[in-house]
């Protein structure tokens, strides 16, 4: 991936189908295309084939937090698929994350860590973790320092914490911020959202788009709209 900040698609759509003929209308307009759960449960490896064959760079986030052997057998599937990126979630611990970065050792798959999603706030995540939170950033960071000498490509992050996180992993690991929006997009179901400009300058190296692009009438011109206000 070039430094300069890109922007990943989020085919969070109900089928292949959806998905591709999204893909076909973005056209040129984006080389990166994110696969979550949802779609990878419904159409499986054969999805990601496809956009690998395409020429399309794919960025699996099915968060995986398991045991180590598992997490380690799911980050070498994911790299003989031709994955570009994956995620593992960082409450999965050191021993997860260290197995699943050997298992991708020699591939050209890299591997983010996510913390806590851009869906919760202070009080969603302190009934997670049974106590008092103030501020998600310094979970956020808290988490990520714990991960740091595991081994991974990098961090997925809010824009909101993205500034601060980049001063913890240095200027090599690579910074994802999902819940990108333009100003006229509603937030829906994320709490910590931010326009394309903001994202840039928190040093942000791949934007993950969703809504604002798979439900415009015209997904080519809204990714266009999106690289301009990315400045």
């Amino acid at each position: 991936m070039s430094r300069r900040p890109d922007i990943a698609i989020a085919l969070d759509l109900p089928s292949a189908a959806a998905a591709l003929a999204l893909v076909d209308a973005v056209g040129g307009g984006a080389d990166w295309y994110k696969v979550g759960s949802v779609l990878f449960v419904r159409e499986g490896p054969a999805l990601v084939r496809e956009l690998v064959a395409r020429g399309k760079s794919v960025f699996l986030d099915l968060k995986w937090h398991d045991i180590p052997s598992v997490a380690a057998g799911a980050a070498e599937a994911a790299a003989a698929l031709g994955c570009a990126l994956a995620t593992v979630h960082l409450a999965g611990g050191r021993a997860m994350l260290e197995a699943a970065v050997r298992a991708r050792e020699g591939t050209g798959l890299r591997l983010l860590g996510v913390g806590v999603l851009t869906s919760m706030g202070a009080t969603e995540y302190g009934a997670v973790v049974a106590r008092e939170v103030a501020e998600v950033g310094d979970e956020q960071e808290r988490m990520v320092r714990a991960a740091l000498t595991a081994g991974l490509d990098g961090f997925v992050t809010a824009v909101t914490e993205a500034a601060r996180l980049r001063r913890v992993v240095g200027p090599e690991a690579l910074l994802v911020a999902p819940g990108i929006r333009r100003a006229r997009d509603a937030a829906a179901d994320q709490h910590r959202t931010a326009v394309p400009a903001q994202a840039v300058s928190a040093g942000v190296d791949l934007l993950v788009v969703g809504r604002p692009v798979t439900g415009a009438t015209d997904p080519g011109e809204a990714v266009r709209a999106i690289r301009q206000e990315m400045g």
